[in-house]
């Protein structure tokens, strides 16, 4: 079949995520099996970010780009991967890559750093979902702005939140009024990890009621940077009433479900005798500033 020799002489699937504050590049092979990724910061400039990932992922991988059959972007700036062969929306790509992660997964739930995500999955497939992307409280953001406030880092903040059992009630889901609020409650006494672990509920109040719109069904899968957090987690846990479970790498979710289904793609357009050599991608191509013109 035509196309099926320089695809199986192709052998590798790769998936970006352009998030909005977090890049991220997966490679996988022919039966899906990752082989390789990289993680890092977006920055402003989407465009040399997803080269700098997309390279760094390659050299992990131990292969060229050459051998690269198909390319699936996704994200927030996934427009700006003009070496992709595909845009696919990251709702998709998450579901994809959590249940080829956790294969019995019903609900998961992303926290990045500008929004939060709730996918219902059911054998593998998204089958509805909710966002909030319209406020900063339930969001990375929220707990940058509270760890800038008592000037702690963000696992310094999580780990010191767990000596406690008794977090104070955060009343205001306002970024801005919760920041005047934690100020308060310091200056009134209230022990520090109390106030932590108060901010770490009122995330995951606002969370789970976005969840429970859905119903919430277990095996119940967290992701996004903010699953790193163990304060998050503990507090994700006690709200929700079950147990999460978080991948090795919770930020890769969308990559690796983006290099997925370009396997995927890169099949079907075998079967219906449609798969062609593609042109020799250049990741030079995509190196310009969003200031400059492409000459």
């Amino acid at each position: 079949m035509p196309g099926m020799d320089d695809l199986t002489s192709r052998l590798y699937f790769a998936g970006i995520d352009i998030g909005s504050t977090m890049s991220k590049a997966t490679i996988v092979d022919a039966e899906g099996k990752m082989l390789a990724y990289v993680v890092g910061p977006t920055g402003a400039q989407h465009r040399l970010r997803a080269n700098k990932v997309m390279e760094d992922t390659l050299s992990k991988a131990g292969v060229p780009l050459a051998d690269i059959a198909y390319i699936v972007s996704t994200g927030y700036g996934r427009v700006n991967v003009p070496f992709a062969d595909k845009q696919i929306t990251e709702l998709t790509c998450h579901a994809k890559g959590v249940a080829a992660l956790f294969p019995d997964v019903r609900t998961a739930i992303d926290i990045g750093g500008q929004d939060a995500k709730v996918l219902k999955i059911k054998n593998g497939r998204l089958v509805d979902f909710l966002t909030n992307d319209k406020c900063a409280a339930g969001t990375g953001r929220f707990l940058e702005v509270a760890a800038e406030t008592l000037g702690l880092d963000l696992n310094e903040m999580g780990n010191i939140s767990l000596q406690t059992d008794t977090p104070v009630k955060i009343n205001s889901l306002c970024t801005i009024f919760a920041q005047q609020e934690i100020i308060s409650r310091l200056s009134t006494g209230e022990p520090l990890p109390d106030i932590l672990a108060g901010v770490y509920i009122a995330i995951a109040t606002r969370v789970v009621k976005l969840a429970r719109q859905l119903k919430v069904e277990v095996p119940v899968v967290f992701t996004g940077g903010v699953a790193k957090n163990a304060g998050m987690v503990k507090a994700m846990e006690t709200v929700l009433g079950v147990p999460v479970l978080i991948p090795e790498e919770p930020l890769i979710t969308g990559s690796l479900g983006a290099a997925i289904l370009a396997r995927d793609e890169a099949f079907k357009l075998v079967q219906r005798g449609e798969y062609q050599a593609h042109r020799e991608k250049k990741l030079t191509e995509a190196r310009v500033d969003f200031g400059e013109k492409t000459k």
